[in-house]
């Protein structure tokens, strides 16, 4: 755990008056000077929001007020999926932050990233798997509209696990960076509402953005900050990056087959539960902590969006196999049809 701890304290580190009203003496080593210059510091938080208002239109576009009603009517999906969303990757976070015994600062970083809804990455992977599109959509929609009430509540929840950080979230700041992104997101539904035409064309110059956004932002974070980015990458919070989409992947699936749901829906409600919005939780965290805070720990989102892809990628490659050699194991035995059956039996007689 000592490579966990360096994170968070060393000679490098000094006190910033900033934060610590929120905070104990016991919590002193917790903060530190900012590793970025003011400059770059301000860059990397425009372009993040730039990146995230481009983001949420795009998700907006993908959503149809028509398919929303038709969930809204009959909802058993989209609360299996509510219920997956804010129940199994908020208590993942919690127990993963309390079995690896972080820090204080450090575990809420860990809440956060467990607490936000999901994103527009999650429908790309569900339609990778072959899942039901419009419940992958609708419960994009629900998870994000019900984050401004959901997530402050479940930080403030679980926050009381931890001795020193009932006072130190900034639930204010959090709250307004959820209605700020409501507001591109409903940007997005109008457009595909009043001019579908465009819809296609703004979702993919979206995706791209954000494909983009993510590589630039590591380099430049990477640049500048050099060896503290090592800190992010020690074992504790590699396991955890690895952990949470994975236990999200699984228990998804795992509750909507108790539930019932057939297997396109089950596939959906996986990826919409084990995947997270991560430019979301990377934008609160730069929008809502002071960088003398968190430190290089705003870039664990970019560590968890890797995680998560690449446990999804690897579960639709094993899908697809699958699906190709139960293919070819149907193709290999074709019983005769009724015709075939006549034939036969006519040119025997």
């Amino acid at each position: 755990m000592d490579s966990t701890e360096n994170l968070l304290s060393g000679p490098d580190f000094e006190e910033n008056d900033g934060f610590t009203s929120n905070l104990t003496a016991a919590n002193d080593s917790l903060i530190y000077t900012s590793l970025l210059s003011p400059a770059m510091d301000k860059t990397i938080n425009i372009l993040m929001i730039v990146v995230l208002f481009i983001t949420m239109v795009s998700l907006g576009c993908t959503m149809e007020v028509t398919k929303i009603k038709d969930h809204i009517l009959k909802p058993k999906g989209v609360a299996i999926a509510v219920l997956s969303q804010y129940g199994i990757m908020p208590l993942t976070a919690f127990c993963l932050a309390k079995g690896f015994q972080l820090p204080e600062t450090t575990a809420v970083v860990i809440l956060i990233c467990g607490c936000c809804p999901g994103g527009a990455l999650s429908n790309i992977l569900a339609l990778a798997l072959k899942g039901d599109m419009n419940l992958s959509i609708v419960m994009t929609t629900c998870s994000t509209l019900l984050a401004l009430g959901m997530m402050p509540l479940l930080l403030f929840l679980y926050c009381q696990g931890f001795s020193n950080l009932q006072k130190a979230v900034p639930y204010v700041d959090i709250i307004v960076s959820l209605v700020a992104i409501l507001v591109p997101c409903g940007t997005g539904i109008l457009i595909n509402y009043f001019r579908p035409q465009y819809s296609k064309m703004i979702t993919k110059v979206g995706l791209c953005v954000l494909m983009i956004s993510i590589v630039v932002i590591g380099i430049i974070s990477t640049v500048e900050i050099g060896g503290s980015l090592l800190n992010v990458l020690s074992p504790p919070l590699m396991a955890i990056a690895a952990l949470m989409p994975l236990i999200g992947y699984a228990f998804g699936y795992i509750i909507s087959s108790a539930f019932r749901l057939n297997q396109s829906e089950r596939r959906t409600v996986s990826m919409e539960t084990g995947c997270q919005n991560i430019q979301l939780c990377a934008t609160i965290l730069k929008v809502a902590f002071p960088p003398a805070v968190i430190g290089p720990m705003y870039l664990f989102p970019l560590v968890y969006g890797s995680m998560q892809l690449t446990e999804a990628a690897m579960l639709i490659v094993l899908f697809r196999c699958y699906q190709r050699f139960t293919r070819k194991g149907r193709e290999t035995y074709q019983p005769a049809s009724t015709e075939e059956k006549l034939k036969i039996a006519e040119g025997t007689a």
